[in-house]
């Protein structure tokens, strides 16, 4: 729809920085979510607070901030299968206002003072199970409010507001909290859900024209799982993934341990440090532009990765307070380099009915690496030394960066995966149920010899691309009694899957087909036929069989 009014418009969008905060819808759903950011990180502190207060436990303490970590890690595939299969608004809207709602307990039984240490991290859990339950949906609408020139900047400025949610929210959450109290921090958590929720309602989303119906959860997911386990661009986002963030998570793990044992500083210089990983974020989005036009997206990556290891040589062994900011400057810089990169090929990589669902998984590999990251450094810290700790997590990230460097992720953003609606409907002789099936589709080429190898080639590619969008099954034979006749054979589940097969079909996709049938040679278009297996088949199948028995 974004496309389109440009197009109508005659202008070409531009692709700065901040140009897709020109789109109303983006700037005011951009705002709403740096707002539910910062709530975030308020009500983070206010929880904290009010269970060290309680408790005076560490265990305690730490038990809260799993409570809204370990949710994404479980929910985050069956998020991204909800936000794929359903309307994302109403979706959204359903997630936003369970937050609320559980925000608004927050404060309520925080002033009345029966905040209860385990109801606090009940609801904290529950918090953060509404948080994981939207965190695909909000990355995935992204493509949906600017347009695909803008979507990288666009990418690169929802990581700004979380770096600036970063920065403001557990400053701005410790002062409500000394001055008003917790309970005010809870109830300015729930206002930021209520504006995220006012952006939502107003938002008019175009529904998405299907003659089927819609997927159902089990087959959504069993989808997505299979489509990600074909393509070979999202695998690559997800090891450059698992390779990074692991590695990264040495930083933000161990900086509160650097200040208060190495520094012997106080909140004040964690709070600081915190900023300039913030402010070298910042910067470091607004370079992106202009590095992503000079660099290739995989230099890009390990050039900040080597960038990263130095950030931490710098937290293991400079302590001077100079240098040391220069080093979270740099630190800030390299994270948003790759978290854009990541979330942008992550992005492009794969069409709009699967978007939230390869989004999902890539959420969870960042939310592995960074609890399995921060578990492991603090490990090797009080097993050993921090200095040492980091030391090795900055070795162990330029070591991962060279092996993932042949994992390509760049030419995400030239891919052209909007629907192509090529596929003629399947003629019928008389309708077919959606559940029937399986349905076996055949398909004949004419090939020359001399083209063989070509095709062979080609027609491996596409079968993998029908196993991706829903086959179960899928090969090609030759004739022996007429060389050169080739059949390409499929199957899927049902007839419904087949017909999501046709819908599926990408713009890349039609341009590989129409590769393969240059090399036909018969005089008309390759022979396509559908069979359409059902109960009435099997059981006369069945019959039959019986009969030869006897």
């Amino acid at each position: 729809m974004v496309e389109k009014q440009y197009a109508a418009a005659g202008a070409a969008p531009a692709e700065g920085a901040w140009s897709p905060l020109k789109v109303k819808l983006f700037r005011a759903m951009w705002l709403a979510i740096l707002g539910s950011n910062v709530g975030t990180w308020i009500n983070d502190v206010a929880a904290a607070w009010v269970m060290a207060e309680r408790t005076g436990s560490p265990l305690m303490v730490a038990l809260v901030q799993s409570a809204t970590t370990v949710p994404v890690v479980l929910l985050a595939l069956a998020a991204g299968t909800l936000a794929d299969i359903v309307d994302r608004r109403r979706y959204l809207l359903l997630t936003q206002g369970w937050m609320l709602l559980v925000a608004g307990t927050l404060a309520v039984f925080s002033g009345l003072g029966l905040l209860t240490p385990p109801l606090l991290v009940v609801l904290t859990f529950a918090m953060g199970c509404g948080a994981a339950m939207a965190m695909p949906a909000q990355a995935a609408v992204v493509s949906e409010l600017v347009p695909r020139p803008m979507l990288a900047s666009a990418v690169a400025l929802n990581s700004i507001g979380i770096n600036i949610a970063r920065s403001l929210g557990p400053a701005i959450g410790g002062l409500i909290v000394a001055q008003l109290g917790p309970a005010w921090a809870f109830g300015a958590n729930a206002l930021s859900f209520s504006l995220m929720l006012w952006v939502l309602w107003g938002w008019k989303r175009a529904p998405e024209a299907s003659a089927l119906p819609p997927e159902g959860f089990g087959a959504g997911l069993r989808a997505g799982l299979r489509y990600a386990l074909r393509a070979g661009r999202l695998q690559a986002v997800l090891i450059k993934s698992a390779g990074f963030f692991f590695f990264a998570s040495a930083a933000t793990a161990l900086l509160p341990l650097v200040v208060r044992g190495e520094l012997q500083g106080g909140a004040g210089l964690y709070g600081f440090l915190l900023g300039c990983i913030g402010v070298g974020a910042v910067a470091g989005a607004l370079l992106l532009p202009i590095l992503r036009a000079k660099l290739d997206r995989d230099l890009l990556v390990l050039l900040a990765t080597l960038a990263l290891a130095v950030s931490l040589l710098g937290l293991a062994w400079v302590r001077s307070t100079v240098l040391l900011p220069l080093a979270m400057l740099v630190n800030g810089f390299a994270w948003i380099t790759v978290l854009s990169s990541l979330q942008i090929a992550a992005q492009t990589a794969v069409p709009p009915w699967v978007r939230a669902r390869a989004l999902s998984l890539y959420i969870m590999v960042f939310s592995l690496g960074m609890a399995t990251g921060g578990l492991s450094w603090g490990s090797v810290a009080q097993r050993s030394s921090i200095p040492l700790a980091l030391t090795i997590a900055a070795i162990g990230a330029v070591v991962a960066g060279l092996l993932v460097w042949r994992v390509r992720i760049a030419g995400t953003e030239t891919l052209d995966l909007r629907p192509a609606g090529t596929w003629p409907a399947p003629e019928l002789a008389q309708p077919v149920s959606h559940d029937r099936g399986p349905v076996l589709v055949t398909v004949e080429y004419r090939i020359e010899a001399a083209d063989r190898d070509a095709f062979h080639t080609l027609i491996g590619e596409l079968g993998s691309v029908r196993r991706r969008d829903g086959a179960v099954v899928w090969g090609v034979a030759e004739d022996v009694a007429t060389p050169g006749i080739h059949l390409e054979y499929f199957v899927t589940s049902s007839w419904v899957e087949h017909l999501r097969q046709h819908e599926r079909v990408t713009a890349e996709d039609r341009a590989h087909q129409e590769r393969i049938r240059e090399l036909h040679r018969g005089e008309h278009a390759p022979l396509v036929r559908h069979f359409v297996g059902g109960e009435g088949v099997l059981k006369h199948m069945g019959h039959h069989h019986r009969q030869d028995l006897g």
